[in-house]
């Protein structure tokens, strides 16, 4: 069987010379580095800085020139783009047999800090270059026609070698000299997807940046929920992933950490039950806590029972119901409803406690009206050094770990001062985003001591005063589930 590796001559892109700066940012305690692009062939990336108000400064960076091309992957058995190499060998001779000559490729996903690295390997097809994508098409249809299930992939975005280029938009926010504050948005309610601009506006925000990853395996209507921890001005309106990163806001502090939840309903005769989540849908036998933030209304095939802001059982009825304001809803179906049935009555008292504790210090946080938080994607940066927790935080995929997507980055540097940053990607010639390892390497060089990953792909978006700042790769910006806001006080 006759193959061919796919050809990896990268040229060396030239240096692109520095926009000079604004003299406030040299005075900075955080500042953007003079060092070179830490991504591609390590050149001095293009960069303009614009002061956005005192203490923030939004950088346009640009670096890396475009060398990738195209070429046709076979998709395996499985769907996967890649599998063993017995499968991969086996697809090969089906392409042969299909009249195209193949290439086995073997892939390393490199380690991360919670799970090892992976070999697997590739079916590839041709290598054209960039201006030569409808050339990748026509192999593809033929192989296509042949029964082949293939698709047309551009080199970039593999995760490999690549000499770019990049397009980011980096936010750094002075320590020393802001004097606005950070909170989190979820909008006008916690099941509804909104934009950022929209939550920004709302807001008069000066920075917004999508947040956290949001449900999208639940109904359509709910899909705003986020996976993760979310407390805004103080109340929890969505329960931890246990052990998961997140970003704790207080006034204008942030704090990289990992939080788990805990939830507890206290009937009037002491009778005390686990509540199973906050604002989401719910599974059998759970007990959720629905809050007037929800936005939708209770499921159906339950209980629910509704409760005053002192937590007086104000009704008792059949669920599917909206929240009403000033009311949060007990809602219990199977094992969950019979405790209701058993231990809630009307005008009794059921005292919800709500717990959201630092697994990093151990302690539990005050849920004071300036506190705010926002789950992360992935753990990138800690203490300085690159920590990539992809399997803890639910991300631990070859897609995810090493192919380059578009990214949002959210990182704190040792004196406190907060950098946001957006990486543009699936743009072919313009942009490759970032992976997992390049993310965490580019937060360490604008000088974060801890970083994570927010949610990315074509969530990502960055707004600056009532502009959106990056190109968001879906062609326009998209409805998100919740936003981290920068404030003018």
């Amino acid at each position: 069987m006759s193959r061919r590796t796919l050809a990896g001559g990268l040229a060396m892109a030239a240096a692109l010379p520095l926009t000079a700066l604004p003299a406030v940012a040299e005075q900075a305690s955080v500042r953007f580095p003079s060092a070179k692009f830490p991504l591609g062939t390590g050149q001095v990336p293009t960069k303009k800085a614009i002061a956005v108000t005192q203490g923030i400064d939004l950088y346009d960076v640009k670096a890396g020139t475009s060398t990738d091309g195209y070429t046709v992957t076979v998709l395996m058995p499985s769907g996967r783009d890649y599998g063993k190499q017995a499968t991969a060998e086996a697809r090969a001779a089906e392409v042969e047999a299909a009249g195209e000559t193949p290439s086995v490729q073997k892939v390393i996903r490199p380690s991360v800090a919670d799970a090892p690295s992976q070999t697997v390997y590739m079916v590839r097809v041709g290598l054209w270059s960039l201006k030569d994508k409808k050339k990748a098409e026509k192999t593809a249809d033929t192989l296509k026609d042949a029964g082949l299930k293939v698709k047309v992939d551009y080199l970039g975005d593999d995760g490999l070698k690549t000499t770019g280029p990049w397009d980011v938009k980096v936010v750094m926010i002075d320590a020393k000299t802001f004097r606005g504050s950070y909170v989190a948005s979820l909008g006008t309610s916690v099941a509804k997807r909104e934009t950022v601009s929209s939550m920004a506006k709302a807001r008069h925000a000066l920075v917004g940046v999508n947040g956290g990853f949001f449900n999208i395996h639940t109904a359509k209507a709910l899909r705003g929920e986020p996976v993760g921890a979310s407390v805004v001005g103080g109340k929890l309106l969505s329960e931890a992933v246990p052990g998961r990163t997140a970003v704790v806001l207080k006034g204008r502090t942030a704090r990289i950490t990992e939080l788990e939840t805990a939830v507890t309903a206290t009937s009037q005769d002491g009778q005390r039950t686990e509540v199973n989540g906050v604002n989401r849908a719910a599974a059998t036998d759970e007990l959720v806590l629905y809050t007037e933030e929800y936005g939708a209304k209770t499921p159906t095939g339950g209980t629910d029972a509704v409760l005053d802001a002192n937590g007086k059982v104000v009704a008792l009825r059949e669920s599917g119901a909206a929240v009403a304001a000033g009311t949060r809803v007990l809602h219990g179906n199977g094992l969950a409803a019979e405790w209701l049935f058993e231990h809630v009555f009307q005008d009794w008292t059921v005292r919800v406690d709500t717990k959201v504790v630092d697994l990093r210090t151990d302690r539990a946080l005050k849920l004071t009206p300036d506190l705010n938080v926002i789950s992360g994607g992935v753990g990138l940066v800690r203490n300085g050094k690159v920590k990539i927790t992809a399997k803890r935080d639910g991300h631990d995929s070859m897609n995810m770990i090493l192919r380059r997507h578009p990214r949002t980055l959210l990182g704190v540097t040792g004196n406190g001062s907060l950098i946001l940053a957006t990486i543009d990607g699936r743009k072919p010639g313009e942009t490759v985003g970032a992976n997992f390892h390049e993310a965490a390497q580019f937060m360490r060089w604008l000088g974060a001591k801890q970083a994570i990953n927010l949610d990315g792909g074509g969530s990502t978006a960055m707004v600056v005063g009532k502009k959106v700042v990056n190109h968001p790769s879906d062609g326009a910006e998209r409805a998100v589930g919740d936003a981290l806001l920068v404030l003018p006080k």
